[in-house]
């Protein structure tokens, strides 16, 4: 794996960009929050990419003074202030909770100039504040959400959602599916391609050099041999054994009502799962306030927070950035693991 000019320049930029997400949401708050006081840490600094005046409406609304500094790509950063890259100038009449074209506009110029960034080496990472997917659409764009919109500016299609915290990791092979659906979308080629996506995410983001994947089963008792149903027979087991023919360290199908408790234990690094709630059931149980979405196959590195707009409590001060903290920080943590990883395999 070679070691590019670019991301040596991300590691030396040590700047973890914010995307304000929708303007109207949770986002600006939670970002105030978050960066009222903060003066980054020892190896990384934060700015936001959004509106100067929606942070301070914010700050206002949330009690805080907090110094709001436009800034520059290639200027240095502010201490004891919020630093933003100015990528909207929206009017006072804004509601909370209530998206518009105009909103949709603005939230996806953030993450448009952010990937820019990233890719010129301006910004070492990204971490997202939350979108709305109906205000995308209203505003021209058609990606169902908001990784197709970051995979399709990067130019990649194989990309997966992996859900993380410090006790429990999960990846998903379906996400956004009914029920119904879900059986005849677990393959083998699906499940293999997770394992795989999971395996090297684990070393090369996670800074993990013998990670444990385990593979959840779809059916009760993983199907009690054929009894409960037979996809684990036919599609995941198969992938399993296919894996781990190729020396990546993976086991299962495991019954899911077993394998989360063991890997929350510390048996296993990662639970990859056949479904939505499968997986963010034990997932946010452990971690609703922190939990991180990263996603998995990107060229640059973005994480997330692990909710959503929040429209009905938007502007009220009640939202907490406990998830965007660990989505920055995990996001600084990713760069360094990069950054190691790849300099012990520029040669390989």
């Amino acid at each position: 794996m070679g070691y590019s000019k670019t991301v040596q320049r991300q590691v030396e930029t040590r700047i973890i960009g914010i995307t304000m997400g929708c303007p109207v949401g949770i986002g600006p708050e939670i970002i105030i929050r978050f960066l009222s006081g903060f003066t980054g840490t020892p190896s990384f600094n934060a700015v936001v990419l959004g509106d100067c005046g929606v942070l301070a409406e914010s700050a206002a609304l949330l009690g805080i003074k907090a110094r709001i500094v436009e800034w520059l790509p290639g200027q240095p950063i502010e201490q004891n202030s919020v630093n933003v890259l100015a990528l909207s100038n929206l009017d006072g009449n804004l509601a909370w909770g209530s998206p518009s074209r105009e909103t949709g506009r603005a939230m996806a110029r953030y993450i448009e100039e952010a990937v820019h960034l990233i890719q010129t080496g301006a910004l070492a990472g990204m971490a997202t504040c939350p979108i709305s997917k109906a205000a995308l659409h209203k505003a021209g764009y058609t990606f169902p959400g908001h990784t197709e919109m970051l995979a399709s500016l990067c130019g990649t299609s194989d990309f997966a959602m992996m859900m993380a915290g410090e006790r429990l990791r999960v990846i998903l092979v379906t996400i956004h599916n009914p029920l119904r659906n879900v059986p005849e979308m677990v393959t083998r080629k699906e499940v293999l391609r997770l394992i795989r996506m999971s395996f090297a995410a684990l070393q090369r983001d996670f800074g993990i050099t013998n990670p444990r994947i385990a593979v959840a089963a779809l059916n009760p008792h993983a199907g009690e041999e054929g009894l409960f149903g037979d996809e684990e027979e036919r599609e995941i087991a198969p992938a399993v054994a296919e894996a781990a023919a190729n020396g990546w360290p993976v086991s299962g199908p495991y019954p899911p009502d077993t394998v989360f408790h063991r890997a929350a234990n510390g048996e296993f690094d990662a639970v990859v799962c056949m479904y939505h709630d499968q997986g963010l059931i034990p997932f946010k149980l452990l971690h609703f306030e922190d939990g991180v979405n990263v996603t998995l196959g990107l060229p640059i590195v973005r994480t997330s927070v692990d909710h959503g707009t929040a429209y009905d409590i938007a502007g009220k001060g009640l939202a907490s950035s406990k998830s965007l903290e660990a989505a920055w920080r995990m996001a600084s943590d990713i760069v360094t693991n990069r950054h190691h990883f790849d300099l012990q395999n520029i040669n390989a």
